[in-house]
Formats: C-alpha cells, structure tokens, sequence
C-alpha cells in the first residue's frame, strides 16, 4: 500500500469517526436547554443518555458480525441513516419518553455501526499489518478532531437559535457519512490473508475469546473507560456552571478535551506499536485517577477547569487503539470487529452506569463529589486489571479449541 493510499483510507475514516463522534460528544450541551424547555429533571436527561450508551453496546457486537459478513460500508450507510432519525426524532421530542427514543434508542442504534467497532475493524484489514497500531491510533483522533471543532460550532448554535435547530444541524451534518462509508469498501490487505494467529471461524474466534481470561480482564477495563468518558461528558459542563464557571469555558472544556485527545489517541497508536500494549493501559488509567484527584482538591477555577480538561482529554480515548491492538494481537485480524464489538459493549455498559449515575447521585445529593471518587477508585481497579493479562497471540488450533491457558 502506497503512502498516499494509506493516507487517503486513514483520514477518510478519521473524517467519519469525527463526525460521528463529534455530534455525540456535544450531548452533554443539550443538558440543561432540554432539561428547562420540557421540564425535565437531570436524571430524566442523563437516563436518555444513559439509554443511548446501552443500546450502543448491546447492538456493536451484532453490528460487529454484521460487518464481517456483509462489509463495513453497508453497515455503516443503514446505521447512519437510524442516526439521523435519531436526532431529527429527538428535535420534535415534546416529552421524557420521546427524547428517550430519539436520543436514546434511534441515536444508539446509530452509533453502534458508525462508530470505532465498524470502523476501526474496516481500517485494520485494509492496512498493512506493521501500520494498523499507528492507524488505529490515527483514526481514533479523528472523533476528537470532531469534538475539538463541533463542540464550539453547537455551542453557538444552542445559544443563538436553541436547541431543536442545533439538532437538526446536526442531523444534516451526520448524513455526510453516507458518501465517506464508501471509501472502506475493498478486500483485506494482502499481508493479512492467512495469519497463523487467525481464527478459522466467527464461532471459533468467539470461544477462544470466552475461554481466555485476558479477554475477560480486558471487559472489564473497558468499563471503566466507559465509566468515565460518559460521566464526564454527559455531566462536566453541569458541574461547572454549577460551580459558577460560565458556560462558554463549559462549552470550551468539552472542545479542549477533543483536542488533546488529537494528541493523546496518536501518541497511545504510536507507542502501541512500540511498546506493551497492556502495560500502557495500565499507566493510563493511573494516570486518569491521579489527575481527577487532583482537579477535585485545586481550588476549581477557569484556569484548573481548562488544565483539568486538557489532562483528561489526552488520556480520553486512547484507550481505543490500544484495546483494539490488544484483541488483534491475540485473536487476529478476521473477526476482530466482532470481538471487539463484545469488548465494547462492556464499555458501553460502563458509559451507561457513569451516564445515569451522574444524574442520579446528583438528584439524591445535590453535588457529583461521590460519583467523582468511584471514578477514581475505578480508575486505579482497571490498572490492577491489565497488568496479568496474557496478550501472546494464539494459534490457529488454539483457536478452534477451548483455550486451556486460561490467560
């Protein structure tokens, strides 16, 4: 594969993920607008969200097979076409349980074949094997390239022409996908073709993947991944104006979580390919915990607000290429959207839990301070959770047999 035709495919994609990721990422926006024009409580708005993360999850993995049987790009035309139902849907919502199948149902439907499963799976069989760690990373920055640059764009939008035209915005912005899906058509690079770590089928790919406890260590990592980026996304700018912070450094939070994320998700895809994957994972979420607690014992102000969003921004998903890298590594390219579609329904398990307990907590406390402590003992329990993991790919017999090292 030629350098120009790498970096076509790669950007291509990254330009997807970043529509799609951007729109999401700006949710949290809508928090307050939609909670005071329908007379909603907090907890009414982050169960719609919480809702959406669930039935993401539990749709990946289906669209994760979907994809390995039927191709990427077709997968990824049906589910952007329920993502732009969703957001028209949750446009017109006069009440709680409209909004929780607009936003909630139809957006998660959406997401679940529009975002890293889909995606991420298409761009690891058309690469070349030693580029997939840097190409995973690259396109897992693209949807902070779109929460970087959409974040602002809804936030001016919500404040000069309300909530309902920033949704219908960005329901036409979404159906931009539809043309750039078609650039992951083709077959699998040819460096890929009969890897000695492959599974011979779906069903053999599935049951080396629940016999292996590494897979299992990775599940429940992710969920604290989960955890975390939906609590904060769904709840950080809330908190702030909670706090007294205007809503315009609210806003710019979000944005500089996206951007930092550009630099985080590259530099996690570059030193993947470099360097143990799990151990970096480990470090990661040490990291996570350690700058949470640190933002919640600064006195906050604009300036720690703004430092805090940075910090966590470079650690936001760079998670993605590296778990991702972590099931490739093992079980190998074939069903790697499939199994990395189970793996992400863990995270969307866990992205459900930090959505609605946000809320939840908030309603019953007035304040976000325990949620913010389970998220740093979470943190320091995923940590614990990667470093056994056994990452030494299998072999194809092994693939076909329940797997006796347990990990």
């Amino acid at each position: 594969m030629t350098r120009t035709r790498f970096a076509y495919l790669v950007l291509s994609a990254g330009l997807l993920v970043a529509i799609t990721m951007g729109v999401r990422q700006s949710f949290g926006l809508f928090l307050e607008p939609i909670s005071s024009s329908l007379s909603l409580d907090r907890q009414t708005f982050g169960l719609a969200i919480a809702i959406q993360n669930l039935v993401l999850g539990l749709a990946l993995p289906v669209a994760g097979m979907a994809a390995d049987h039927f191709g990427a790009s077709r997968i990824l035309a049906v589910c952007t076409l329920a993502y732009v139902a969703g957001l028209l849907f949750t446009a017109l919502s006069p009440d709680a349980v409209s909004l929780q199948i607009g936003l909630g149902l139809l957006v998660g439907l959406g997401l679940s074949g529009t975002t890293w499963v889909v995606v991420l799976g298409a761009v690891a069989r058309l690469v070349p094997h030693e580029r997939t760690s840097l190409a995973l990373g690259i396109v897992t920055a693209g949807g902070s390239v779109g929460m970087f640059a959409l974040v602002p764009v809804v936030e001016r939008l919500l404040a000069n022409y309300g909530w309902t035209t920033a949704l219908l915005v960005l329901a036409g912005a979404t159906l931009l996908l539809l043309p750039v899906a078609m650039v992951l058509r083709g077959p699998a690079h040819p460096g890929h073709g009969i890897a000695p770590d492959a599974p011979a089928s779906m069903r053999a790919a599935l049951r080396a993947a629940a016999s292996h406890r590494g897979y299992w260590l990775l599940n429940g990592g992710f969920f604290v991944c989960g955890f975390h980026v939906a609590f904060i996304a769904t709840h950080l700018p809330a908190y702030l104006t909670d706090k007294g912070i205007s809503s315009d450094v609210a806003g710019l939070s979000l944005a500089l979580i996206g951007f930092f994320n550009i630099l985080g998700s590259y530099f996690c895809g570059l030193m993947g390919g470099r360097h143990s994957r799990k151990h970096l994972l480990a470090l990661l979420y040490i990291m996570r915990s350690v700058i949470i607690a640190v933002f919640l014992v600064v006195p906050l102000s604009t300036q720690s607000a703004l430092l805090f969003s940075a910090a966590i921004g470079f650690l936001w998903l760079g998670t993605v290429p590296l778990t991702s890298g972590i099931v490739t590594q093992i079980f190998g390219m074939r069903y790697m959207s499939t199994l990395f579609g189970v793996v992400f329904l863990s995270h969307q398990l866990g992205a459900f839990t930090g959505a609605w307990l946000g809320g939840y907590v908030y309603d019953l406390t007035g304040s976000y301070n325990v949620v913010w402590l389970i998220s740093i003992g979470l943190g320091l329990l995923a940590a614990l959770l990667h470093w056994p993991i056994n990452d030494a790919p299998l072999s194809r017999r092994s693939a076909r047999e329940p797997v006796a090292e347990a990990g």
